[in-house]
């Protein structure tokens, strides 16, 4: 199942990667983060930091004179949730868990708010917004299997970039995915059963996070061959 998030992820970053060789004097960036993955949803209904789990993402970037970039990004990591760990006695009784990888490739466009590498004098920092949209696989456990395993995802969020000396900078990037499922935790959708503690709220779709902080590597000058 997974093979198709890895072709996606390389025609996306196949598209921005190929014109290199024959760019001259254009900034390009590469790079690499890691960081942690969070959800909301019927099993969480909030934001919690117990429910962080390893994550990380490999990204190629392309950026204009006019304070725009757009990025290519493979992302790949887990969510996971406990009705334990509720403020509520209902999801205590209910007592349900879940653990779900999630493979996510995306194409997005960031707007820079100052002046970051426009020259030798711009500013070597800037605080930046992220939209766009991709596609995600997710593989929960438990797994009823009566449900589809892949959705479009609309990434948008936060983040700071910093050069720390040229070619290299940091970030740090705080986003979320809007998803079009209810089961990256194995629980939702439109059924109706008897037993309240086996409904979802199928008006809520799943969210899913991440935040990270990464490295950039930067092509300030690439030679025709």
């Amino acid at each position: 199942m997974f093979h198709r998030i890895y072709l996606l992820f390389a025609l996306l970053a196949g598209f921005l990667i190929a014109p290199l060789p024959t760019v001259f004097g254009q900034k390009w960036e590469v790079g690499a983060g890691v960081g942690g993955m969070n959800y909301t949803g019927d099993i969480a209904r909030k934001l919690q930091i117990r429910n962080f789990r390893p994550a990380g993402n490999l990204f190629a970037r392309y950026n204009l004179k006019n304070g725009f970039s757009f990025r290519a990004e493979f992302l790949g990591g887990g969510i996971a949730a406990a009705d334990r760990n509720a403020d509520n006695a209902f999801q205590q009784q209910r007592d349900l868990s879940f653990k779900t990888l999630v493979l996510e490739g995306n194409l997005a466009t960031e707007y820079n708010f100052l002046d970051y590498r426009d020259s030798r004098k711009a500013l070597n920092w800037t605080p930046y917004v992220m939209g766009g949209i991709g596609y995600a696989l997710f593989r929960p456990k438990p797994d009823n299997g009566s449900y589809k395993t892949s959705t479009l995802v609309i990434p948008f969020g936060v983040g700071l970039k910093y050069q720390v000396k040229r070619p290299w900078g940091v970030g740090v990037e705080f986003s979320a995915r809007k998803t079009f499922t209810d089961y990256l935790d194995n629980f939702g959708g439109k059924e109706v059963v008897p037993d309240k503690f086996g409904n979802g709220n199928p008006a809520l779709k799943d969210i899913y996070y991440f935040l990270g902080v990464n490295v950039s590597y930067t092509f300030y000058k690439i030679v025709c061959p």
